[in-house]
């Protein structure tokens, strides 16, 4: 790969990590790749590349947003929202608490990993919960003093055949 900067073609060394999608594990932190991580920070620059030399694209205002970190390098973090847009961050700006983007408006959530038990509460499209144990086909979620379990189906930021204690 070959960037331009200041008119000056590079050899672009640092895109190695980019390049190879088939990697399962972070060069950085060996962590799995992709993975799920959510904003720390309430406000974050998104960058065309692993620098702050690189142009800010757009700024995440909206902590807790879930993310998918697709790349490593150095400090940084290439990431990517529910919609596939992305770009590096600083990883001083993520965290590695687990949170979910609700897909579906007036989502159910449930007393127990059990649709048949009560609803406890109702979630609007776009809110952002904190995610808990998950089964082969639900989620505990938490969200506004609310907690209770939701169909996976309906969630950005777990994976469909996840499972946590």
């Amino acid at each position: 790969m070959v960037l331009k900067i200041g008119g000056v073609a590079l050899s672009c060394l640092l895109c190695a990590g980019v390049a190879a999608a088939s990697e399962t594990k972070g060069s950085v932190t060996n962590l799995p790749l992709p993975r799920f991580v959510s904003m720390k920070a309430s406000e974050g620059n998104v960058r065309r590349g692993p620098s702050l030399t690189h142009r800010i694209d757009w700024v995440y205002t909206r902590k807790g947003m879930p993310l998918e970190v697709t790349a490593e390098y150095g400090h940084w973090r290439r990431v990517q929202d529910r919609d596939g847009l992305g770009g590096w961050v600083h990883y001083s700006l993520l965290s590695g608490v687990r949170t979910v983007l609700v897909e579906e408006d007036m989502l159910q959530l449930h007393a127990r990993a059990d649709l048949g038990s009560p609803v406890t509460a109702m979630l609007e499209n776009g809110v952002v919960a904190e995610l808990g144990e998950c089964t082969a086909s639900l989620c505990e979620l938490s969200a506004g003093g609310f907690e209770g379990w939701a169909p996976k189906t309906a969630l950005w930021g777990v994976d469909a055949d996840e499972v946590r204690e």
